[in-house]
């Protein structure tokens, strides 16, 4: 019965991954932020996370603070923004880039419901002005205090559910991204780990 269940759960959550939702940290430091994020990437349907570290070491992640998500979540690694940014662009990726900066427009004032790559940066720098200039959006987080940055992962569970709101809206839960094909090969997959 418990196999039969997992199988079960497996199925729902693989079909309600949105493969047109995508996360990309750069140069994320803090290992519980890190494990937070894929944390929320899991929660919100968010199969695959692009990591770039061209200035901090790689954390080491542990599987008790990131609640095992680690394992459910497609991860690749990058050393250059570039790099990153050409191979979402090749699949047809907008990329929009957490920044505080006078050109960046309200969270809210997305479109979540496109295919869409969320670049959040540096707990103390930010995203780089690389990763911020050559996005196709910049955005910032509406805030209304003194302090005018959030805990990345934080922002990261905001912006994420902002898009599954739009995506709720939209009745893209369960995912029509892939093929029946395809999304019984991923479960075959689940089901082996």
């Amino acid at each position: 019965m418990r196999s039969e269940k997992r199988s079960q759960k497996i199925n729902n959550v693989v079909r309600a991954r949105q493969h047109s939702l995508h996360v990309v940290l750069e140069n994320i430091h803090d290992p519980h932020n890190v494990s937070a994020i894929f944390r929320t990437c899991d929660a919100a349907g968010v199969p695959g996370v692009s990591l770039i570290y061209n200035y901090e070491k790689f954390p080491k992640i542990g599987k008790k603070s990131s609640a095992s998500a680690y394992k459910w979540i497609e991860k690749e690694k990058f050393k250059s923004v570039e790099e990153c940014y050409i191979e979402l662009k090749k699949k047809g990726f907008q990329i929009i880039a957490s920044s505080i900066s006078f050109d960046a427009i309200d969270l809210y004032d997305n479109d979540f419901t496109k295919k869409t790559a969320i670049v959040l940066g540096n707990e103390h720098r930010g995203v780089s002005d690389e990763a911020a200039n050559f996005a196709d959006v910049k955005f910032q987080i509406p805030m209304f205090g003194m302090i005018q940055s959030l805990n990345v992962s934080v922002a990261a569970a905001i912006t994420l559910y902002e898009a599954v709101r739009q995506r709720k809206t939209s009745n893209m839960y369960p995912s029509k991204d892939l093929s029946e094909k395809e999304l019984q090969k991923i479960i075959d997959d689940w089901l082996r780990k």
